[in-house]
C-alpha cells in the first residue's frame, strides 16, 4: 500500500486513518517491525512529523523482513524473550531463576543486563530502565522503559495500585474455599529473607493477594492470582498460609519438587501505556503443567 500526505500530521495518526479497525498498539507494532517506510527509508517513530506530499509505502510482513530486518533478527547476544517493543517499552518474560537486575553482589548476568544489552545493540546511547521486579524463582512478563521519563509514569501506575497483574501458581493440595484473598503483614530484613509481622512493626509493609482455583485434583491445584501490592515472596507466603505451598517452594514448605523450579508464573499486565496513555494487556501462557496432566 502507498500513501501521499494531504495535510501535516504524525505518523502514527497516518496509519490510523489508513487502518481504522487496527489498535494502536497493532499500529506500533507495525512501526517497530519496519513495516512502514517513509520517503523512501524505514520510519519506526510514531510522532514522525508528516508533511503534505510525504509518500509513505506499508510493507507486508514477508517483504518487510526480507527488506528491513529488524535489530531484533540480527542480534546475537544473551538471549532474552520479547514479547513486544516500541520506542517507549521493552516487555519480556523473564526466565525463572533468573535475577530481575544485579542486587549488592554486582552479579553480571541478569534480565536487566541482558534487556540493556539488547537496546543497545542499535545504539550504544540507548537504555533500559527498571520498572518493577520478580522474584528470582519466579517467571513471567516484565516491561521495561526505555527512557527516564516513561520509567516514572509507569512506577507511578504500580505505585497507585492501577496496574493488573496476574500470576499463575501450581500448588499442593486443595484450599478449603474456591477462592479468597489474603492480607498479611510482611517486612523483609537486609538478607531479603521476608516474615510475617503485626501491623505495627516497624517497617511492616501490607500484602493483599486474592486467588480463585482455576483446577485441581487430589494432589495439586493451578490457582488463578492477583495482586494489589508487590512485596518480596508475598503469593509465596500466601499459598503457604492457605496450606498449600507452591509446588517446588521449599523456602515455605513445599514436599516436592518435581519440575526443578518453583511453579509460579507471572501470566499478564495489563497498564496504560506511558506514551499514549492507551490500555496495554501483554500475557504468556503458564510454562508448567496443571493438575489434569499430573494425573
Amino acid at each position: 500500500m502507498q500513501y501521499s500526505s494531504d495535510k501535516e500530521s504524525n505518523l502514527l495518526d497516518v496509519l490510523a486513518k489508513l487502518f481504522p479497525q487496527s489498535s494502536k498498539s497493532t499500529l506500533r507494532k507495525m512501526l517497530t517491525s519496519g513495516r512502514v517506510i517513509v520517503d523512501g527509508k524505514v520510519c519506526n517513530r510514531a510522532k514522525h512529523e508528516v508533511v503534505v506530499g510525504t509518500n509513505i509505502e506499508i510493507l507486508d510482513k514477508v517483504k518487510a523482513a526480507e527488506e528491513s530486518p529488524s535489530p531484533r533478527s540480527q542480534y546475537n547476544g544473551p538471549k532474552i524473550d520479547i514479547i513486544y517493543e516500541d520506542e517507549a517499552i521493552l516487555v519480556v518474560i523473564k526466565p525463572e531463576g533468573m535475577l530481575s537486575i544485579a542486587t549488592n553482589k554486582l552479579e553480571t548476568d541478569t534480565l536487566h543486563s541482558r534487556c540493556v544489552d539488547y537496546v543497545q545493540f542499535s545504539g550504544e546511547r540507548n537504555w533500559c530502565h527498571i520498572v518493577h521486579r520478580l522474584d528470582r524463582d519466579t517467571s513471567g512478563v516484565m516491561v521495561f522503559a526505555k527512557n527516564k521519563q516513561h520509567k516514572e509514569t509507569l512506577q507511578q501506575q504500580f505505585a497507585e495500585r492501577s496496574v493488573q497483574r496476574t500470576y499463575h501458581a501450581l500448588v499442593e493440595g486443595r484450599p478449603e474455599e474456591n477462592s479468597g484473598t489474603v492480607s498479611a503483614w510482611l517486612v523483609e530484613d537486609k538478607h531479603l529473607h521476608v516474615r510475617k509481622v503485626s501491623s505495627t512493626y516497624q517497617g511492616a509493609k501490607k500484602a493483599i493477594t486474592h486467588w480463585d482455583i482455576e483446577d485441581s485434583d487430589d494432589h495439586v491445584s493451578l490457582i488463578h492470582i492477583t495482586i494489589d501490592t508487590g512485596k518480596r515472596h508475598q503469593i509465596r507466603m500466601a499459598m503457604k498460609d492457605l496450606g498449600c505451598p507452591v509446588v517446588g517452594d521449599e523456602l515455605h514448605e513445599s514436599s516436592a519438587n518435581p519440575l526443578n523450579r518453583v511453579c509460579l508464573h507471572a501470566t499478564a499486565l495489563e497498564f496504560l501505556h506511558p506514551q499514549s496513555d492507551d490500555p496495554v494487556r501483554f500475557a504468556s501462557k503458564v510454562p508448567f503443567t496443571g493438575p489434569e496432566s499430573q494425573r
